[in-house]
């Protein structure tokens, strides 16, 4: 299942159709996306008898998929050849650290460029469905709601001030977009293993599978619960791969006019232009 947040209206993409959920749970769940999260498993119980459209797909109304989680996890240094562009020390624990949610943005808006140190990272980003605490690796994947495309823009100059704030070199007006919806985990063959890339202008500069994550989502999801509650529509951006500007040599920047387009397989494409 497909879920998108249409024009600011929680709705299932079937397709190249959609169906509000309003309006065809009565009212029961949306139109706010949160509400779809805070009771999803009555939600996927209701969401399982719906197998048409309704109205055409319009990818331009398209939003950030989830509007306003009350948290937002990112993690740093999860795939061993990024630690190692970045001349760090794989991890023993997950690098955790949060992208305040004003950042959050949708799959087709601008990002606005401050400074010449803003940076990509395309990541896999998980969303809770489910109220988590001290949650067992082996049962964590039932905890998802679904997946869906993120990318953790970054100001490099910022995050390093200061003895290292990235939360706030992270947390720039827009630089968080996700989309282009949420993936459903049952719709994948596997979803501990899919391709996720990025391009700017055309030009591929990441390339990998979510397969090569040091600490993989059931771990994330175990790890970050045995610490604190985990709640429906909480957002988890699990890390990005190499091939990030500052590894570039020269170290390379994101600035106005540039396009970027970030995809995850089995998921979809987001672009975003730099202004």
């Amino acid at each position: 299942m497909k879920i998108a947040n249409s024009a600011g209206r929680a709705a299932i993409v079937i397709g190249e159709m959609t169906v509000d959920i309003a309006t065809a749970s009565d009212g029961c769940f949306g139109p706010d996306m949160m509400s779809v999260f805070d009771n999803w498993d009555e939600f996927c119980t209701f969401a399982a008898n719906i197998n048409e459209g309704t109205d055409a797909l319009d990818m331009s109304s398209l939003q950030r998929p989830v509007s306003a989680p009350r948290q937002v996890f990112a993690i740093g240094l999860n795939y061993r050849q990024h630690a190692e562009e970045a001349g760090m020390e794989v991890p023993e624990v997950p690098a955790t650290f949060t992208k305040f949610a004003s950042s959050l943005s949708g799959p087709f808006d601008d990002i606005p460029i401050v400074g010449t140190s803003v940076d990509w990272e395309v990541e896999l980003v998980a969303v809770v469905g489910r109220q988590a605490d001290n949650v067992s690796v082996e049962d964590a994947w039932s905890y998802i709601a679904g997946l869906t495309v993120g990318q953790d823009i970054s100001d490099r100059k910022l995050q390093m001030a200061a003895g290292r704030q990235f939360s706030l070199g992270k947390s720039r007006r827009g630089f968080g977009p996700m989309g282009p919806w949420i993936v459903t985990p049952d719709e994948f063959d596997n979803p501990d293993d899919l391709a996720l890339g990025c391009s700017i202008d055309g030009e591929v500069v990441q390339d990998a599978r979510s397969s090569d994550l040091i600490f993989d989502i059931p771990t994330l999801i175990a790890e970050l619960s045995s610490v604190l509650t985990l709640y429906p529509g909480d957002v988890i951006f699990t890390g990005t791969p190499s091939g990030v500007g500052m590894a570039h040599t020269p170290p390379r920047a994101l600035a106005p006019g540039i396009v970027i387009e970030t995809w995850v397989e089995g998921i979809g494409t987001m672009r975003n232009t730099c202004v």
